[in-house]
């Protein structure tokens, strides 16, 4: 709850910052993204058995589908700016702890999908040409569920909204143009997911990104 507050605040303050240089940037990324082990809970299909295991996960970040993301930023001033952003990440389950944990198929890879709304900050002229950024958001994770239990008879292949989701970032652009930068960051999301399966079945998992990222900024 204080997170979401402090995020809203953040958000609350950008909007009504002073709107002298007021300015649009869409970017567009790519880059190298992991995911570390966390727990899966919840009932098989069709049995109504639970599981509790913990899960190692793999990123495969240039691997059809690659992992990719879109930032559209409004910058109220020189220094504050809203952001909308999404990020198509993915993880699969280590094949050892999938086959232990009693699955066939375990994975978000078109992909565990994070939609945030992002307070930013950039730093102009601290750098030189150079100019630093952070920014912090909330949303929501819309993964794209794909389980199949061993043996079973019904396959969850779906998108679905199964909670909430945060991110933190921060790096650094550069211009190359007056209208084109460059920029690299590091970036991070925690989405806490429930999915329902088919069958009955329930599968919840919070899950963790590291990326670091490379991509094109286009300022209008």
């Amino acid at each position: 709850m204080k997170a979401l507050i402090l995020s809203t605040a953040l958000v609350a303050a950008a909007i009504a910052a002073p709107a002298a240089a007021q300015d649009y940037d869409l970017s567009v990324y790519t880059g190298w993204q992991t995911s570390p082990h966390s727990r899966i809970e919840g009932d098989y299909p069709g049995t109504g058995a639970s599981f509790d295991e913990l899960i190692g996960w793999e990123g495969k970040s240039f691997e059809m589908p690659p992992y990719y993301g879109l930032r559209g930023t409004w910058w109220r001033s020189d220094t504050f700016g809203v952001a909308l952003e999404f990020t198509h990440a993915k993880v699969y389950a280590n094949e050892d702890d999938r086959d232990d944990a009693g699955f066939d198929t375990l994975e978000f890879t078109d992909g565990i999908n994070i939609l945030t709304l992002n307070a930013m900050q950039r730093w102009p002229g601290l750098w030189g040409s150079a100019t630093p950024y952070a920014g912090a958001g909330l949303g929501v994770s819309i993964p794209h569920v794909e389980v199949a239990t061993t043996g079973g008879t019904d396959d969850t292949f779906e998108y679905q909204l199964t909670g909430p989701a945060a991110r933190l970032l921060a790096g650094v652009s550069y211009p190359i143009t007056d209208r084109v930068s460059v920029f690299g960051e590091y970036q991070f999301t925690y989405s806490w997911n429930e999915a329902d399966l088919d069958e009955g079945g329930t599968l919840k998992t919070d899950i963790k990104t590291n990326a670091l990222n490379v991509g094109l900024t286009l300022k209008f």
